[in-house]
């Protein structure tokens, strides 16, 4: 189980930011990604003071679009999910539903993607 923990801050101008805690003074391990593409642009800065990392992510602009876009923040080291940012760009019935299943398909992609790694790695 990841160690990590992932706290949202705000969100303004298209960059989302958030306090990343759990590492200590280690430089931790993570990816963001949209689909199935990396969000590559994303900063992770220490800040000494508080014993946190600081992350911002741009919002990229594919994520802007109708219906609901996932952003997933990933631990790299234990493959699992911290955190996810959703972006709903379309009317607002049925939104829960939308999102959860949003967030399912995300979640699936990336048990896809571990379980083709161990695949790999097995054989």
């Amino acid at each position: 189980m990841s160690t990590l923990k992932l706290t949202k801050t705000r969100m303004l101008e298209g960059v989302w930011q958030g306090i990343l805690t759990g590492t200590g003074d280690e430089t931790p391990k993570i990816t963001v990604t949209h689909g199935n593409s990396n969000v590559a642009d994303f900063k992770l800065v220490r800040n000494e003071t508080a014993d946190h990392w600081s992350l911002t992510i741009p919002v990229p602009a594919a994520a802007i679009a109708d219906g609901i876009q996932v952003i997933l923040v990933t631990d790299l080291e234990t493959d699992q999910k911290i955190g996810d940012i959703v972006i709903i760009g379309d009317d607002v019935t049925s939104i829960d539903l939308r999102a959860e299943m949003a967030l399912l398909r995300a979640e699936l992609e990336m048990m896809k993607r571990a379980f083709r790694r161990h695949c790999v790695e097995t054989t």
